[in-house]
């Protein structure tokens, strides 16, 4: 005759995990950089000049990938040219930064915009991507509404008011 073996007695349920209540989640750091111009005017009211990307027709300000043996401004001018076709003066330090969401051609990563102010003086008549990309005055406020990135909108909204003090 084989003896039944006894019960194992029944395990304690595991103790919860202590979790800190974190603040809500944020997008992970953005892996890239990009640098950008923010082109301004004063003529008679204060105008930012956008311009249309090439895929999705959206309005944005120049920018690119920051450049081997330049510093951000120059990076950022020369994106004004290539884009826009702009000459000026440009900040020597970001006015700021905002982050958006980068489409490549299987993936979307998110990248950090470093923005330099552009005082334009003058549009060259032709420049490299001029049939690419459409380029437009708008007054400052507009601009603000105009662009799609809310990152971006508030940007311009702090240059706005910067501009006023």
């Amino acid at each position: 005759m084989r003896r039944a073996k006894p019960a194992k007695p029944a395990k304690a349920p595991k103790k919860a995990k202590k979790t800190r209540h974190a603040a809500p989640s944020r997008p992970a750091a953005p892996k890239r950089l990009q640098v950008a111009a923010l082109p301004w005017r004063d003529l008679d009211r204060l105008e930012i000049m956008l311009v249309s990307s090439r895929e999705t027709r959206r309005w944005i300000i120049p920018k690119g990938w920051p450049m081997a043996g330049r510093s951000g401004s120059a990076a950022a001018a020369i994106e004004a040219i290539e884009e826009a076709g702009l000459l000026g003066v440009i900040s020597p330090e970001p006015i700021g930064s905002y982050i958006y969401a980068k489409r490549f051609s299987r993936k979307v990563e998110s990248c950090r915009v470093e923005v330099y102010a552009l005082r334009v003086t003058r549009q060259r008549e032709t420049w490299p991507e001029k049939h690419e990309r459409e380029t437009r005055w708008f007054p400052a406020a507009e601009a603000m509404e105009a662009v799609s990135d809310p990152e971006l909108a508030e940007l311009i909204a702090g240059f706005i008011r910067s501009h006023r003090a």
